[in-house]
């Protein structure tokens, strides 16, 4: 990135802002506008902030924050709610609310060179067993998809420069152990030595791409996407549910038991994967955490008390 720009940042105390403030952002010389509900629970965690004279904490809800003075260069719309369980109403007012408010903000920015918005392979459904590529139909199931999906065209139909990241599953520092994420579970059991429970036969196929690589991503596609385009994030790597209890278990050194619920379905397996080919072609990015050691790194993390 060239000198002296300005960035503006939605969802910075999420698992996404935390991981491209861990990762990836590079501030020294240039400036960034971080908007959270709660700022103070962010500084906790990142005591460089308050005192980074180029670091803004702006505190503000993302439907309805006071806009802050002077342009921007790039917008990083991630504000969302995919860890906690929320009502269906309130979950499409953060994200469709919270899209259009930023987007009215983005228009007011004379110089701005892209924004970037957060979308989930969510917006795809979640009955496939192939990879999905960017082409694939989208026919979200729930109300987060169906959300992502209508915010994704409010923003393209917003005459600004737009890029699109369709997310998919991730692990990393910043993630949950407590909701609803497999691998978050899988190694919280494996910390506090209990028994690993799959709700399930084991069998649905997932990848996992370590927040670095995902911080690297979304850098590169904020910078270099194109305009109008969306691109896949996330490994090509795919493991069975089965499988990665097995191999957290096996990184974590542990001899916890592993409980699968339900005897295999003889259907094919559900694959929530996505086909990172467009974003390999058009911006040359790579996965380079493999699994094992994004595992390793994330127990490290918690071992150490979360530094």
């Amino acid at each position: 990135m060239e000198q002296n720009k300005r960035i503006f940042m939605t969802g910075g105390t999420g698992f996404f802002g935390k991981s491209l403030l861990r990762h990836c952002l590079d501030l020294k010389r240039n400036a960034l506008v971080l908007l959270s509900r709660e700022p103070r629970k962010l500084v906790e965690e990142f005591p460089s902030l308050a005192v980074d004279k180029n670091i803004e904490l702006l505190r503000g809800d993302v439907r309805d924050f006071e806009y802050p003075e002077g342009d921007f260069d790039y917008i990083i719309h991630g504000a969302a709610t995919s860890c906690r369980i929320i009502p269906d109403e309130e979950m499409r007012s953060v994200v469709m609310g919270g899209t259009k408010h930023v987007l009215e903000f983005a228009k007011c920015n004379k110089r701005l060179s892209n924004f970037l918005f957060i979308s989930s392979g969510a917006v795809y459904g979640n009955k496939n067993n192939v990879p999905l590529s960017e082409d694939f139909p989208c026919e979200p199931e729930n109300v987060y998809g169906r959300s992502k999906l209508e915010a994704e065209r409010l923003c393209l139909a917003a005459g600004i420069p737009c890029s699109i990241a369709r997310c998919f599953a991730f692990i990393g520092e910043y993630l949950p152990l407590d909701v609803h994420f497999a691998v978050g579970n899988f190694i919280r059991d494996c910390l506090n030595d209990k028994a690993i429970v799959i709700q399930g036969d084991g069998t649905p196929l997932r990848t996992y791409m370590y927040a670095g690589d995902l911080a690297r991503w979304l850098w590169s596609i904020l910078l270099r996407g194109k305009n109008g385009r969306a691109y896949n994030v996330g490994s090509d790597r795919m493991i069975s549910i089965g499988e990665l209890a097995r191999t957290v278990q096996k990184v974590s050194g542990t001899q916890n038991q592993i409980r699968i619920s339900l005897p295999p379905s003889g259907r094919p397996p559900q694959c929530y994967a996505p086909d990172i080919g467009r974003a390999r072609r058009e911006l040359g990015l790579e996965v380079e955490t493999s699994l094992e050691d994004a595992i390793r790194l994330t127990l490290g993390y918690h071992q150490r008390g979360g530094s």
